[in-house]
Order: structure tokens, then C-alpha cells, then sequence
């Protein structure tokens, strides 16, 4: 009888606490909600509809702050909106439009300022979110020349979901035209601008001081995402704020002579040795007997030795890397052809024959050191789940310097680079050589932003690792970067199944 009495107090005390708490705090039992929202959680009340904001609709809360990007001093932006961004919520970098009229130009970028939210409305108007019927006296500024942040994302970020990043300050990197501008084009108007991921319009009103800026071969475009609507779709577009948001790249990006378009790493059978190809695509006429060029896979295995970060790079020899030369044969513009062990089947052993295909080089290296570098090895690439990488070069003296055609990397793990060594990356769809933003020098793998990789396959049996992109010819440039394609392969496998409409494609 005791027990049932104990339990029942507990219960009646525990119902008292619990309704204490829920009249202090309807959402936030025990405690008291903050009189702030992340513009992220603003953003997520919008079901489609315009809504009042007050303490019921904003959950407790009443306030928004952040710092403001939005620049109107050179008239390029949509007239009379206050932008500003914070990260408040999960470190999501996020933006949100007041419209304030004519007051919006009181405020310039690193300004950090208070919103009183009670009593505006949130409403997509003329296709953006924003914040309206707020007076000027409910936003209050703290100070000025606050640092702010820019996201870098990819066009096809963008693409996929339009309000995710609008009223976000952004950064579009290495953006180029489908075409060779000429001395004398400006960015008046529509501009459709491709970072290799897909094509975003960058929006420069024509009465703007911006509309004389020059339309550049490739450049950094910096600038507030917005939308508009074309039926019932969201259509995202990029505003610069001033001259400064734009920034032409000079590194050099040259057409690769060849570029790497896929691999098999973990052929079937009891052994992967001689068994492991590469594929290429030529982006011009070669003759290797007279332009030698190499290959060079790298293996970063736990086992793989010497271990530590690769000091020689690509030149490291041992375990870590293996260099077969291709000093016979010929190929042309926009064929594909192979390099790798001595047997040339499909997937491994008892699989399809398929020395029909154009090999360069079939090297014994499961018996055979590889030129200059490289111990007789079973795997010339990896099935840990640590990185390997294949770089082909348009030479056969390969040092710790040298540079390659082109370059890709399977996955990320093992000892890979310091700030003075590691794997050379050459200026492609995946790397630059020079950080395209901040302008400092990256040269190897796993270095600034040369972190991409393409994903590891497990299980990786049978998978060819197809590499689809678009390399524009006229302009020198990837117009669509390469993604990964996993082809599964069987014993009776053909090479149209890795040779096919998926593959990568050169554009005139």
C-alpha cells in the first residue's frame, strides 16, 4: 500500500512540474524559448502562402540577426530589399529578404543588425521569400564592417532545390560562357554562366554600373541568389553587388592531350594481378612513338610502403606508385584506348575477350617492376576503401615536380599530402593548381580545396568505375564535370557496356 502511495505522489508531482513547465514555455519544457530564430527556421514556416508573423507562428520567438550582404550602390540588385544572412541553425549559412523600399539602402554589407519580427509578413513576391510590411524603426544595428562569408556552391546545387541558397551570398567558381566572348561583350542583361555543373543566369540590370563589366573567358561570379517564377517553377538567378564580385582567373587550363574516363580496380577471380585496366580518351591525334607519354597509378593501402605522406609524389616507387610507359601505338582525337596488365579480358578471369579494344600498353607488372619506379605489384590499385589515383602524363620523366595531363582520385583515406609534398594535380574539372577563390597555391591532392574524390565501390568485385563529363573543345574547359557511372560486369560482359552514349564526350 505504501509502494501504490509513494508512486502515486511521484505521479501527481511529476503532472504538477510538467504543467508548470508547459505554461512557462509551451514549446521548450523547463526552459525559456530565446527571443531569436535562425533565419533557417523563418524560412521553413513558408508552406506556399503568405503567413503573419507573431509569437504563435514564429514558435516563441520574435527576433531575427545576422549580418547584411546585400550592396546597392551600383543599382544591380532588386530595388528595395535588405539582406541579410546568419547561421544560427545547425551552422547552415542561410539568407532572407526584407523588403524596406528606399531605407534598404541605408545598410551596406557587414552591417549586423536586429530584426523585431512581430507584425511583418513572409511572402514569396516577384518569386523571392521575404519579409514585408515591417517598418524601418523595427530594425535596429549593432555595427558595422562585421565579416561575412560567401557559400561556394555548384550550379547544379542550385538547380536541384532553388530556395535552398536564396538570399545567400555565393560564390559560382571558374563560370564561363558556352562561347568565346569577343573584346567588347559586356554582362547587360541574362547571362547564361557554366561552372562545369550546370548553367545558372547571371542578372545585371542594364541601367546598372555593372553593365559595362566584361564578359571574361572564365571568372568567380559573387553574388545574391534569387528566383524568379515561370510557371509554377522556381527559376534561380545570380546578382552581383559591385564590380568587386567579379573576378576573372588567369591560371592557365589547358586542353589535356588525354583524359581519364574510367577504371577497373577489383577485376573477379582469385587474383586481381594483370587483370586491372584504365581507360582514356584522346583529345588529339598522338603518336607515341614519337610523344611518349606515361601512366602512373598510385595504391595507398595501409600495407602499401613506403607509408607516410608520398615526399617523390608521383615518383614515389615502392608500393605507392607504379609508372608504365606508352613509347608504341597511335591513337586518335576522340578514341578511347587502355593501358594495363598483360591479359585483356573484361573483368578478370574466364571473362570476355576484349583485345578488340585500342591498348597502348599491356605491362606485366604483377612479375615486372614499373619503368623507373614501381615494385612488381598484385594491385596497382586499391580494394581497402583507401585512396588510389591514375595520372597520365604527356611525358616518361616523371619526378616529384611534374605535372600531369590529367588526374582522378578513387576515395580518400591513408596518408596522403603535407603543405610541401604529396600527389600533383593538374587544373581540371575536380582541382586547380591555384585555389580559384582565395588565390593560394594547392598543388597536390587532399590540399585546400582539392578534396573531391570519386566514391569507393564496396563491393568493388566487377565494377567498372565509369568517369561522364563533357569537355568542350572550343573552349577549352569542362562545360559538364565528370560523375560517376558504376557498371556492373559479368564473365559474359562486351565493350559496348563500357564504351556507350554514357561515357565521356569531347564537344566541338
Amino acid at each position: 500500500m505504501k509502494r501504490h502511495i509513494i508512486f502515486l505522489i511521484l505521479g501527481i508531482v511529476g503532472i504538477f512540474f510538467f504543467n508548470s513547465c508547459k505554461k512557462d514555455s509551451p514549446n521548450y519544457p523547463g526552459g525559456e524559448v530565446s527571443p531569436y530564430i535562425g533565419i533557417y527556421d523563418v524560412r521553413t514556416i513558408f508552406k506556399g502562402a503568405p503567413i503573419d508573423l507573431n509569437l504563435e507562428t514564429l514558435g516563441g520567438s520574435s527576433k531575427i540577426t545576422g549580418v547584411v550582404t546585400s550592396d546597392h550602390s551600383a543599382g544591380n540588385l532588386p530595388e528595395g530589399l535588405l539582406v541579410l544572412q546568419d547561421r544560427r541553425r545547425l551552422d547552415f549559412l542561410r539568407g532572407i529578404s526584407i523588403q524596406l523600399g528606399e531605407k534598404a539602402k541605408e545598410y551596406v554589407p557587414g552591417d549586423s543588425i536586429v530584426v523585431d519580427l512581430i507584425g511583418g509578413k513572409l511572402q514569396r513576391l516577384n518569386g523571392i521569400l521575404q519579409i514585408t510590411d515591417l517598418p524601418s524603426s523595427k530594425i535596429e544595428k549593432i555595427s558595422g564592417d562585421n565579416r561575412y562569408q560567401a557559400l561556394r556552391v555548384t550550379a547544379d546545387q542550385i538547380l536541384k532545390d532553388p530556395t535552398k541558397y536564396e538570399s545567400t551570398l555565393i560564390v559560382l567558381v571558374k563560370g564561363g560562357f558556352s562561347y568565346t566572348p569577343s573584346e567588347g561583350q559586356t554582362l547587360s542583361g541574362d547571362q547564361k554562366i557554366n561552372d562545369g555543373f550546370g548553367f545558372i543566369t547571371v542578372r545585371t540590370n542594364p541601367k546598372s554600373e555593372l553593365a559595362s563589366l566584361p564578359q571574361y573567358k572564365m571568372a568567380n561570379y559573387w553574388g545574391i541568389q534569387f528566383n524568379e517564377v515561370s510557371g509554377d517553377s522556381l527559376i534561380p538567378y545570380q546578382s552581383l553587388r559591385t564590380k568587386s564580385d567579379l573576378v576573372q582567373i588567369k591560371s592557365e587550363y589547358k586542353t589535356p592531350k588525354a583524359i581519364v574516363t574510367g577504371l577497373l580496380n577489383d577485376p573477379s577471380g582469385s587474383t586481381d594481378a594483370n587483370y586491372e585496366y584504365m581507360q582514356f580518351l584522346a583529345t588529339e591525334d598522338i603518336d607515341f612513338s614519337k610523344t611518349p607519354f606515361s601512366v602512373v597509378t598510385t595504391n595507398n593501402a595501409n600495407a602499401s610502403t613506403p607509408t607516410g605522406v608520398p615526399i617523390n609524389g608521383w615518383a614515389t616507387g615502392g608500393l605507392r606508385t607504379y609508372k608504365i610507359n606508352l613509347t608504341t601505338g597511335s591513337v586518335k582525337k576522340g578514341q578511347f584506348f587502355y593501358v594495363g596488365g598483360t591479359n585483356k579480358l573484361i573483368t578478370g578471369e574466364k571473362s570476355t575477350d576484349i583485345s578488340a579494344a585500342h591498348w597502348i600498353a599491356n605491362y606485366d607488372y604483377a612479375n615486372k617492376g614499373g619503368y623507373d619506379f614501381g615494385t612488381k605489384t598484385g594491385n596497382l590499385l586499391a580494394n581497402s576503401g583507401n585512396a588510389f589515383g591514375v595520372a597520365i602524363f604527356s611525358t616518361v620523366q616523371v619526378i616529384n615536380t611534374t605535372i600531369p595531363e590529367d588526374v582522378v582520385f578513387v576515395s580518400t583515406g591513408g596518408s596522403l599530402a603535407s603543405a610541401t609534398a604529396g600527389y600533383r594535380i593538374a587544373n581540371t574539372d575536380f582541382y586547380d593548381i591555384i585555389n580559384p577563390v582565395n588565390l593560394t597555391n594547392q598543388p597536390f591532392y587532399r590540399n585546400g580545396d582539392n578534396t573531391k574524390a570519386f566514391v569507393y565501390v564496396s563491393p568493388s568485385a566487377d565494377t567498372f568505375i565509369q568517369f561522364n563529363g563533357e569537355f568542350n573543345m572550343t573552349l577549352g574547359r569542362w562545360t559538364k564535370s565528370r560523375v560517376q557511372n558504376n557498371v556492373p560486369l559479368t564473365k559474359e560482359s562486351q565493350l559496348k557496356e563500357i564504351e556507350n552514349e554514357f561515357s565521356t564526350k569531347l564537344i566541338e
